[in-house]
């Protein structure tokens, strides 16, 4: 889902620079809303990091460690998002490399929170596509936060699963309001668009993953009974398609103008409202099937767990990353004006040449720098004794973007 997600953001942004998103007719429509790619990121990382969280409440898993939570948060996304940050500066932004104070806004991933900036748009030339690994960091600074606060409303359900289950579940239904509320907040009692990269509006996507992760530790927790959660796995095993079909049927309903005018941003009020809840509802519909696949080697894992999707979810981080980078490169040395046409003729040698970057940054940057997670190696367990309830399996969470 990281390798869908991170090739729907090249083409999103290839259609926009070569002006295709922006024709009349069906194509086109379809084209300008490939931003619902960033809700799946973000809906992947409320899932993937939440999960060990709602295992330690629901399945007295062990609690994770915030320490060695955030360490490896930071190796993960920092050592190449710095080194794209230093290409980009020292093609594109010459003039501002003598200046501390955007060196430490950019290298902290503080640029959405500053409203005034030499540059145009969501951020220097070939790092706009950055805002939403800043608001990704929110996200993982905030989560223990969170996880505490939803955890300590949960207990106070007592020490029924079940209860606590739906407590939680009623929990990331207020982060879902405080989207909304959010929404209306930017629009009153006047219009700042900046509030729309700030993570309160984002809140949703990641309430949606969340609450995934919280039916998957409830499915864990209450192997031999016949709970929710497993009458929700089985509705799911019965019919994945109709998740996914759902998955489209409300992107075509976000390509139609009730979402706004397309590649101007948010435009209104209610356009903001309708975005929220439709790319929601896309980044849900499109993860159910893959976080509850059918038993055996349905079609679900035929097309999202064979080699090749398992390699482009490796390098999906370099894919993120290096995107904006590739197409400024392939249009200066093609001489290209933006929004020249030729869509499909830019896509194939820009998808080329981001392939091969984050390949080579997956391979170079990012599989060193996991050693460092060495230093914060947890301490050996005795095993479970026999008949004692069998814990979800320990795994190093994973960010969407990697």
């Amino acid at each position: 889902m990281r390798a869908v997600a991170s090739l729907a953001v090249l083409v999103f942004h290839v259609a926009s620079e070569s002006g295709a998103a922006l024709r009349e007719g069906f194509t086109g429509a379809l084209l300008s809303r490939g931003d619902v790619a960033v809700p799946i990121f973000f809906a992947l990382s409320g899932l993937l990091l939440y999960r060990p969280y709602a295992a330690a409440l629901l399945c007295q898993t062990p609690a994770v460690r915030t320490r060695a939570y955030l360490w490896k948060r930071a190796v993960r996304i920092l050592p190449a998002y710095w080194l794209v940050v230093v290409v980009a500066m020292f093609i594109w932004s010459r003039d501002h490399t003598s200046d501390a104070w955007s060196w430490l806004t950019l290298l902290t991933l503080n640029q959405n929170y500053v409203t005034e900036t030499w540059w145009f748009g969501l951020g220097p030339k070939g790092l706009a596509q950055m805002w939403s690994l800043s608001v990704e960091v929110a996200f993982y600074l905030l989560l223990p936060l969170l996880a505490a606060g939803l955890a300590a409303f949960a207990r106070r359900g007592g020490a029924d699963v079940h209860r606590r289950a739906r407590r939680l579940l009623m929990g990331l239904g207020v982060l879902i309001a405080l989207s909304f509320a959010w929404t209306l907040l930017t629009y009153y009692p006047e219009y700042r668009p900046f509030l729309n990269s700030w993570p309160p509006r984002s809140m949703i996507f990641f309430a949606v993953g969340m609450a995934l992760a919280v039916v998957l530790a409830w499915i864990r927790a209450t192997p031999d009974t016949d709970s929710p959660a497993r009458r929700f796995e089985r509705a799911v095993w019965a019919s994945p398609g109709s998740w996914w079909l759902v998955a489209a049927l409300a992107y075509a309903v976000a390509a139609s103008p009730v979402t706004g005018t397309r590649f101007l941003g948010i435009d209104g009020v209610w356009s903001g409202l309708f975005e929220l809840a439709l790319y929601a509802i896309v980044a849900l519909c499109l993860l159910v099937p893959a976080t509850l696949p059918p038993p055996g080697d349905s079609p679900v894992k035929v097309l999202l767990a064979n080699p090749v999707m398992g390699f482009l979810g490796r390098i999906s981080y370099g894919v993120f990353l290096w995107q904006f980078v590739a197409i400024y490169l392939w249009y200066g040395f093609t001489e290209q004006q933006q929004f020249s046409g030729n869509f499909l003729g830019n896509l194939v040698p820009i998808t080329v040449m981001t392939l091969v970057m984050a390949t080579l940054t997956y391979r170079f940057v990012e599989r060193p720098a996991q050693r460092l997670n060495r230093l914060v190696r947890p301490p050996l367990r005795p095993a479970p004794a026999e008949g004692s309830e069998r814990p979800l399996p320990r795994q190093a969470p994973e960010t969407a973007k990697g």
